[in-house]
């Protein structure tokens, strides 16, 4: 991490953080209020209901106001639809991140096998403004857009969904309000214990 963070300052790049997950229509588990001796009983759509993919990026520059940029991919669970994002899907990403962001980008990510594929390879080397470097091998405590994903689990552990419809818009909604937060993007970042400040030793 300490490279990514030298290379970033030495291009005045933003500092990208990448991390994808998924949810079901079966809500996490999470605290609530209730009558004493009363266990809280909330209804969930059973098993093969969709599913809906996110890929979040946690965008740091020194002197700028920090960023979180996402996607979703909806699965109904029809035959042959893909169940993950594609490296057409990241790198997609990635360009209009660096339009949003105007400016050179170091992506900080994991070893998937669509981030370290020929095909992804090939479509990084062609963009002149990305470096990328991949994070050890389980290390997700490293990665502060996997707070990210804790905090939305939070957010809808106590919705009662009726349908791939209503959890894509309702994870769109807890996604964008965190858009607007900049303290809180910048408490995943905190939460990790990194700092934007590149090592002088």
């Amino acid at each position: 991490m300490a490279g990514g963070k030298t290379v970033a300052a030495q291009r005045q790049a933003w500092l990208v953080f990448e991390d994808e997950a998924g949810q079901t229509l079966r809500p996490p588990k999470a605290r609530t209020w209730g009558r004493r001796g009363h266990t809280p009983v909330i209804p969930v759509s059973g098993k093969g209901s969709g599913r809906v993919s996110i890929a979040r990026l946690t965008c740091y520059r020194p002197g700028d106001r920090s960023r979180f940029i996402y996607r979703t991919i909806v699965h109904h669970g029809r035959k042959g639809e893909r169940r993950s994002f594609s490296e057409r899907d990241y790198i997609n990403l990635l360009d209009a991140a660096h339009q949003q962001l105007d400016g050179p980008i170091v992506l900080v990510w994991d070893n998937l096998n669509t981030h370290i594929s020929a095909a992804m390879r090939a479509m990084i080397d062609a963009r002149d403004w990305l470096h990328v470097i991949r994070l050890p091998a389980y290390a997700p405590d490293l990665n502060p857009t996997e707070a990210v994903w804790s905090h939305l689990e939070r957010s809808i552990g106590n919705v009662a969904l009726h349908g791939v419809d209503h959890l894509l818009a309702i994870l769109k909604n807890r996604l964008k309000s965190i858009q607007y937060r900049d303290d809180l993007i910048d408490s995943f970042l905190a939460h990790t214990g990194l700092t934007l400040e590149p090592d002088t030793t």
